[in-house]
């Protein structure tokens, strides 16, 4: 098994600030109801997770400046796909396959998930809860100590087998008191119970938004891990 020590010196020497490594096999596990990777990469055996910081300065005026909040979003892309390029070179040179994971659904204007669902072909997001990264909240965001859910992710699944992290908790205890995501939700989209209208929240952003990025609910839920 290799150490990924390496591997995380290049993604930080790149901007990346939140790295972690999951177990691909934990994606066979059968509570989990979404795509696979091992769909893309058969004989897939570990999932590189990274990740930046999303500024606070385009969170705090929202619903205002969801033009400049999206296009701080995709700055995060940018700097998420170099980072990963060069991660996956890395590993390639070592003989082994890698390819990237989409950071979202929707970029730059392709879609890279199911229109219907909105899930890609693989959960970046339970990916680095299998890293041990963080734990879900009410409003289906990973909740991340340090970052909250104000954070862009991507990840890069390989053949190499590396040294991975412990699977952190399903649901973060953050959420037992707190309901901000939900009674903020402009869609209806989020419920007390966890679970979401993927289409209702879709609608909202691609047809009230015009395919801007809504934000709200990163922003409220964001502004309680500050008082935490």
């Amino acid at each position: 098994m290799r150490s990924s020590g390496d591997i995380e010196a290049l993604a930080r020497g790149n901007g990346v600030e939140i790295f972690g490594v999951a177990d691909a096999s934990g994606f066979l596990d059968e509570g989990y109801q979404g795509k696979r990777p091992q769909d893309i990469m058969p004989d897939v055996r570990s999932v590189i997770v990274i990740g930046v910081r999303v500024p606070r300065g385009c969170m705090e005026p929202l619903p205002k400046g969801r033009a400049e909040y999206t296009n701080t979003l995709l700055a995060g892309t940018v700097v998420l796909r170099s980072a990963a390029y060069r991660i996956a070179q890395m590993l390639e040179a070592e003989g082994e396959a890698a390819s990237i994971i989409p950071v979202e659904g929707s970029e730059f204007g392709y879609w890279y998930a199911d229109r219907e669902t909105l899930k890609a072909d693989m959960s970046t997001k339970y990916a680095a809860r299998l890293a041990g990264l963080g734990s879900y909240g009410v409003s289906n965001l990973l909740l991340i100590p340090g970052f909250g859910p104000a954070y862009r992710m991507t990840a890069v699944i390989t053949t190499a087998e590396l040294e991975c992290g412990r699977p952190a908790d399903m649901l973060h205890d953050s959420c037992s008191d707190c309901l901000s995501c939900v009674e903020v939700c402009p869609a209806d989209a989020l419920h007390a119970d966890g679970s979401i209208d993927r289409k209702a929240c879709r609608d909202y952003m691609f047809t009230e938004l015009g395919g801007l990025r809504c934000g709200l609910c990163v922003k409220a839920c964001w502004e309680n891990f500050q008082r935490r």
